[in-house]
């Protein structure tokens, strides 16, 4: 499984280990925009054989959607095209907050957490699908025949 953290400036990537049981960082990408950014994560779970692809859905505080969530749904359905895979889209509430604060707590100096934040966050998201948060609203290929919440 693979999991994007997607963000303005850079988008944090995530992979689970082979037993689907553990969510491990993979590396943080400069943010191309989403059209680039959707080629090069297809291109990425097809190399690793994802079979699910999960991105972060930043919402507010009250669970509203502001500009970043909207950005984050066009990355999906880029995302969703580019590779032929339905995408789920997850609340990613906190895990840029929960990363620092793992971050800091590891002894991380600043310069390292800028760099690594976005990936742990990934494995933040990644590790809550993998715990039984079960199937977010899905996001399915412009040419597929349904789509709808899982």
């Amino acid at each position: 499984m693979l999991a994007i953290d997607p963000g303005r400036v850079r988008l944090g990537l995530a992979l689970s280990d082979p037993t689907g049981r553990v969510a491990l960082p993979h590396a943080t990408w400069p943010s191309r925009g989403p059209g680039a950014d959707a080629r090069a994560i297809a291109a990425l779970a097809a190399t690793v054989g994802a079979t699910r692809i999960v991105c972060g859905l930043p919402r507010r505080l009250d669970g509203s959607e502001g500009v970043a969530a909207a950005a984050a749904r066009r990355l999906a359905a880029a995302v969703a095209d580019a590779s032929g895979r339905a995408v789920e889209l997850h609340d990613e509430r906190f895990t840029t907050v929960a990363a620092e604060r793992a971050l800091v707590a590891g002894g991380e100096r600043r310069a390292a957490r800028r760099l690594a934040v976005d990936r742990v966050a990934a494995a933040i998201l990644l590790q809550g699908v993998l715990g039984g948060a079960g199937r977010g609203q899905l996001v399915v290929p412009s040419g597929a025949a349904t789509a709808g919440e899982g």
